[in-house]
């Protein structure tokens, strides 16, 4: 019995400390600032991206995807500010304004592909005036392959089928703004 107790032990610390796939950004906090809201749309932001680094990635993992989501956008379906696909499994690092498709900051093989502004690349917050707090959803994927046979006029919501048929694991991270 004191035997079994020991073992048992030593699974359930092991389980304790288990590491999963996660996102981080030393950037963000729960509010986007000035450098992440969008230039547009009556915004005066800087339109830079976040920084965001994952880790513990499944070991099957071919490639990963990156998408920022406003769902409480008043379209019916949300609004789409950053799709990027087809980035190799041996990065886990974007840095700041990674998003900015004229500076390739990521790798040659991913592709930014349209946002709901119209354009490539990172669009940040801009949230229509009095409407409320909107949440923009920060996700990461782990996919099981290496290329999504897209090109980067494919729209977010076919992007989104493709990267949804193909993850193993996603992360996520919240951030809010209004005005």
């Amino acid at each position: 019995m004191k035997k079994t107790t020991i073992i048992l032990f030593f699974f359930c610390l092991s389980l304790s400390y288990a590491q999963t796939f996660t996102l981080k950004s030393s950037e963000l906090g729960g509010q986007a600032t000035n450098k992440q809201l969008f230039k547009g749309f009556g915004c005066t932001g800087e339109n830079i991206s976040p920084q965001l680094r994952w880790e513990n990635a499944p070991k099957e993992t071919k490639s990963f995807a990156i998408t920022i989501h406003d769902p409480d956008a008043p379209t019916g379906s949300g609004w789409w500010h950053w799709v990027v696909f087809n980035i190799p499994n041996t990065i886990n690092e974007l840095s700041s304004d990674a998003g900015n498709t004229s500076k390739d900051l990521i790798s040659k093989t991913a592709i930014q592909s349209k946002t709901d502004f119209g354009t490539y690349g990172y669009g940040g917050p801009c949230p229509p005036e009095g409407h409320g707090i909107h949440q923009y959803v920060i996700t990461v994927y782990a996919l099981k392959t290496e290329k999504i046979d897209l090109d980067k006029d494919a729209p977010p919501a076919m992007v989104g089928y493709y990267l949804n048929s193909n993850v193993i694991e996603k992360s996520s991270l919240v951030f809010y703004y209004q005005r």
